[in-house]
């Protein structure tokens, strides 16, 4: 059977375009497809300046939004990283097949590093080789598929890199996985600047609709959506970002196609307002669901040890294969 690892990091509270751009496939097709593993990558919060207590309470809220968005921990395995120490000890073994060059070129890194010295903060270690800690996120577990969005493509191409690498020199330990772009994934984009992502850990709350947000927060927020010079509705992500974003989140909620919504409305007021609704309506049933799994945290912990286990017994062979495989005694 074909197995998919994917994670969510918890760097900032998770958004709409978390939710339609992985959160709903895991959920809807691939718990149901495939042995899924959903893992919160806590580990890789680690990387940059952070509050502790933060980092915490926005681990347990992300595990428990999976719960919610509908992912079965009875179909698959929901689990924190560092409840499985594989991950770390996989890491440092292909921190030791990496090279520098391949570290540095990470797109992330290169973003993110002079952001980091222009806040006076020093560059962490951990932002530069945490892409080796990513690759043993998904070899330990032997995935085959890692569903991923387009900016994430460049960390898979290293791990299979790595895993070719590995496998070349010290005998075949691990599955090659390969990036996969679900055609139902939205990219939703910031909704004060349609032309970047709608990311968590902006610091652009007016332009972020977080999966928390309250109904009338969600509403205002898309009725003060940024949108294009002219007045028709057409989709044109080049021409027309800010429309062309408001009939992809519509589309992506009420199953319809953005060209074809695009001739339903003759003003940019309406279609706020029906997006708007759209969202809110998609939003409910999760924001419902998370409330009753805040009233019973037990569970929700339960899952978390019951998936670290799982995660653990699945894990350890390959690590240990590899332990021996590159040279060191076992145990």
């Amino acid at each position: 059977m074909t197995r998919v690892f994917s994670g969510v990091k918890p760097t900032g509270h998770l958004t709409l375009g978390n939710y339609l751009g992985a959160l709903r496939r895991w959920a809807e097709v691939d718990q149901h497809r495939a042995d899924a593993l959903f893992c919160v990558v806590d580990l890789h919060a680690l990387t940059v300046d952070h509050d502790p207590a933060r980092v915490r309470r926005l681990s347990r809220q992300a595990a428990t939004l999976l719960l919610a968005s509908g992912i079965d921990p009875e179909r698959c395995t929901v689990f924190l990283q560092s409840h499985v120490d594989e991950h770390t000890r996989l890491s440092y073994l292909l921190e030791c097949v990496a090279t520098d060059g391949e570290m540095r070129r990470m797109i992330q890194y290169k973003e993110k590093a002079p952001r980091e010295r222009e806040r006076g903060t020093s560059v962490r270690l951990s932002l530069l080789t945490y892409p080796a800690l990513m690759a043993a996120d998904i070899l330990a577990y032997g995935a085959h598929e890692v569903p991923v969005g387009e900016d994430q493509t460049q960390h898979v191409e290293l791990t299979r890199d790595l895993a070719v690498r590995f496998n070349q020199r010290y005998g075949h330990t691990f599955v090659v996985p390969k990036a996969t772009h679900p055609k139902v994934a939205t990219r939703v984009m910031n909704l004060q600047d349609p032309t970047s992502k709608m990311g968590k850990s902006d610091d652009s709350g007016p332009g972020i609709v977080y999966l928390l947000d309250e109904p009338d927060v969600v509403r205002r927020k898309i009725m003060r959506a940024v949108t294009d010079s002219g007045l028709d509705v057409v989709h044109d992500r080049e021409e027309r970002p800010g429309i062309s974003n408001l009939l992809e989140i519509l589309a992506a909620c009420v199953g319809g196609n953005p060209e074809d919504l695009s001739g339903a409305y003759q003003s940019y007021g309406a279609l706020k307002k029906d997006t708007a609704e759209a969202v809110v309506e998609l939003l409910r049933p999760v924001q419902e669901r998370h409330r009753e799994l805040c009233a019973d945290p037990g569970y929700v912990e339960q899952v978390l040890r019951t998936g670290a286990h799982k995660a653990r017994e699945m894990a350890r062979p390959t690590v240990d294969t590899a332990y021996r495989a590159i040279g060191l005694l076992p145990a």
